[in-house]
C-alpha cells in the first residue's frame, strides 16, 4: 500500500512545469534518510510530498499574490498538506498516520518538533543541492541571493557544514553562493 502511495505521489510530481521538482522530492527524502536513517514512513511520504502543490499548476500558489515570502511559504505548505491528505484518505491508511503527514508537510518550511525540523533541514539541503543551478536559470542574481539566504538561515549547525560542500559549475553561481554562505556563516 505504501508503494502505491509513493507511486501517486511521484506520478503526480513527475508532471510539475518545474523540471527539478521531481528530483528535488526524491532527494529530500534521501537528505531525511541521511540526517535521521531510523526516519518512519511518515516523514519519508512527509519528505516525497512536501511540494505536491507546485505539480498542479490549478492548484499551485502563486508567489505573486503575497506581498511577504513566508505567509506565501505557508499558503504553499498548507496547499501540500491538503493534497497529501486527500490522497491518503484514498488508502487504507490509519488516521494517526495521515494526520503525522499532513503535519509534517504544514511544519516543513519552518520546522517546530524534531521531525519537522528534520524535514525543513533536508528540503532546505536539497535546495542547495538539486535546486539551485534550475533556480539561478530562471531568476535574477538578486531573486537567487534573497532565496539562498532564506534557506541558508533555516539550517541547523550540521546541515549548513553539509550545504557549505556544494560547489557549482556555474561561475556566477559559485561565486554567489560562496559569497552568501560567507555572509551568513558567522551564526555558526
Amino acid at each position: 500500500m505504501l508503494k502505491n502511495i509513493e507511486s501517486e505521489i511521484e506520478m503526480i510530481i513527475s508532471k510539475s512545469q518545474v523540471p527539478e521538482d521531481s528530483i528535488h522530492s526524491k532527494n529530500t527524502r534521501e537528505w531525511v534518510l541521511k540526517l535521521k536513517p531510523e526516519a518512519d514512513m511518515a516523514l519519508q511520504i512527509s519528505a516525497l510530498g512536501h511540494d505536491i502543490e507546485r505539480s498542479i499548476e490549478q492548484r499551485k500558489i502563486k508567489r505573486e499574490n503575497f506581498t511577504d515570502y513566508d505567509e506565501f511559504k505557508k499558503a504553499h505548505s498548507q496547499n501540500s498538506a491538503t493534497i497529501l491528505q486527500e490522497i491518503l484518505l484514498k488508502y487504507d491508511v490509519n488516521q494517526d498516520f495521515i494526520d503525522k503527514v499532513v503535519n509534517l508537510v504544514l511544519l516543513h518550511e519552518f520546522g517546530g518538533t524534531p521531525e519537522a525540523n528534520i524535514l525543513k533541514y533536508a528540503d532546505s539541503i536539497s535546495f542547495f543541492d538539486v535546486n539551485l543551478p534550475f533556480y539561478f536559470q530562471r531568476n535574477s542574481e538578486e531573486e537567487t541571493a534573497f532565496r539562498m539566504k532564506w534557506g541558508y538561515k533555516k539550517l541547523s549547525r550540521v546541515a549548513k557544514s553539509i550545504v557549505r560542500n556544494f560547489s557549482y559549475d556555474n561561475i556566477k553561481l559559485k561565486a554567489l553562493f560562496n559569497k552568501i554562505v560567507s555572509q551568513h556563516s558567522n551564526n555558526l
